[in-house]
């Protein structure tokens, strides 16, 4: 039986997945696998272990880094564990028409959303120049996660590397995109912090925005965000770990602890996610959630 949905999963593809984990732990990111191994072979042992599901992807940030990805693998890695992952792709928004056909390649693929992560691809997500993406994306009905709030990428360091946090504001960045493009089902990754409030206002006027919950042990969640996932939102947020920075066993423990409602917890681990993905669930998993 399906018991969760992890919205927020990192694989490392191309020649990321050449350099491995450790590159990236250099530039801030903490690595907190526990017992379990990072690559998607040894993922795909721990959520089939914990009963789960999994959306995952990498980010392409070749402008940026200089180092390529492969969306391909991605797929790869979703034909072999089909019951298990669920691939999300990404490209570059400075690539231009390049961009908008690697969103096409990827629904090809049988990916089944996008991911952006602003901060660290360096872009202004409301700039002009890169509509002719967001529009493949809402014509092919692909859903879009975006990285907001703070990001520990090149967290401490000078300078941040150069990292803008600003691109990864709720208000006006996403707010924005979200009345621009109405069709365009805008998740937006992590409690948001510093600007949760101005998420939480996002979610609430936006019908077509939602929120993941990774990035975060849940023991640290804003108290307005706890609020609002136990009422005024509770349809529109997702169970997510940011695996490898932190495992399921810590997040759902935590988890547990939050005051919630018995019939909030499933929608937020499962079923909310399931419906944006067009995943069935059995109705009697749906049954308490809808007595609330």
């Amino acid at each position: 039986m399906l018991k969760a949905i992890d919205m927020h999963v990192h694989i490392l593809t191309g020649d990321r997945a050449k350099q491995g984990w450790a590159s990236i732990a250099k530039t801030g990111p903490p690595m907190n696998t526990g017992k379990w191994r990072s690559d998607p072979d040894g993922m795909a042992e721990m959520y089939q272990s914990h009963e789960m599901m999994a959306v995952i992807f990498d980010v392409d940030g070749e402008t940026r880094s200089g180092v390529k990805i492969d969306n391909g693998e991605t797929a790869a890695w979703v034909k072999k564990y089909p019951e298990i992952f669920i691939g999300f792709g990404s490209v570059d928004p400075w690539k231009g028409k390049i961009a908008v056909n690697e969103v096409q390649r990827c629904a090809d693929m049988g990916l089944r959303g996008m991911k952006f992560q602003q901060a660290a691809q360096g872009f202004d997500p409301t700039n002009e120049r890169f509509f002719p993406i967001y529009e493949k994306i809402s014509s092919l009905n692909l859903p879009v996660i975006f990285h907001t709030g703070t990001t520990a990428v090149a967290a401490g360091l000078p300078g941040g590397k150069g990292i803008i946090l600003e691109y990864c504001k709720p208000i006006p960045y996403m707010d924005n995109l979200a009345a621009r493009f109405p069709e365009m089902r805008i998740i937006m990754a992590h409690p948001s912090w510093p600007w949760h409030d101005d998420q939480l206002a996002v979610l609430r006027h936006k019908s077509n925005t939602y929120m993941d919950l990774s990035g975060w042990a849940p023991k640290y969640f804003p108290a307005s965000t706890v609020h609002n996932i136990n009422t005024l939102v509770q349809d529109k947020a997702f169970f997510g770990t940011d695996f490898p920075m932190m495992t399921p066993e810590r997040w759902l423990s935590e988890f547990a602890e939050l005051p919630l409602k018995d019939s909030v917890r499933p929608k937020i681990l499962l079923l909310n996610a399931a419906k944006l993905l067009g995943i069935e669930v059995p109705a009697a998993q749906t049954q308490t959630a809808t007595k609330s």
